[in-house]
């Protein structure tokens, strides 16, 4: 039976939880994750916890912070006068706004706390922080 290397292209279900249980994230409501091993195109300990694995093998795994979306960084989180916000944008608390980094890349923001005349953003990813669980089962090993 072929087993799951670097460079593989995969379909995968996953559940992602909190270290209490709750579910963050799943894929079993929709089709399989399809992705390239080593590819960075999801978290490190992902891709480390597939290696190895056969068509419908099942496994449970955690992964540590920094095989995941690393550490929170302070540097990340700033504020912006509410006078240079878009014309009619009200902002709320969590919710995701679309801002260019300096390179000129977009990037996704959280609204973290709204004071008299400034917001607060994060630019952390909302799992920054946490080891995160895994339930995974490999669907398929793509030719």
């Amino acid at each position: 039976m072929k087993k799951v290397e670097n460079g593989n292209t995969v379909k995968v279900h996953y559940t992602g939880k909190y270290d209490d249980g709750t579910v963050f994230d799943s894929s079993k409501e929709r089709d399989p994750l399809e992705f390239t091993i080593g590819s960075g195109q999801v978290i490190p300990g992902f891709d480390n916890a597939l290696v190895g694995m056969g068509v419908n093998e099942k496994k449970s795994v955690k992964i540590p912070v920094d095989e995941a979306y690393g550490e929170r960084r302070k540097e990340l989180i700033f504020n912006i006068p509410k006078t240079e916000l878009p014309d009619g944008l009200i902002p709320k608390l969590g919710q995701q706004l679309q801002m260019k980094n300096p390179k000129g890349h977009s990037i996704i923001v959280t609204v973290s706390d709204i004071k008299d005349t400034a917001i607060e953003i994060d630019g952390n990813h909302p799992l920054a922080g946490q080891d995160l669980n895994f339930d995974i089962e490999l669907v398929e090993i793509v030719v």
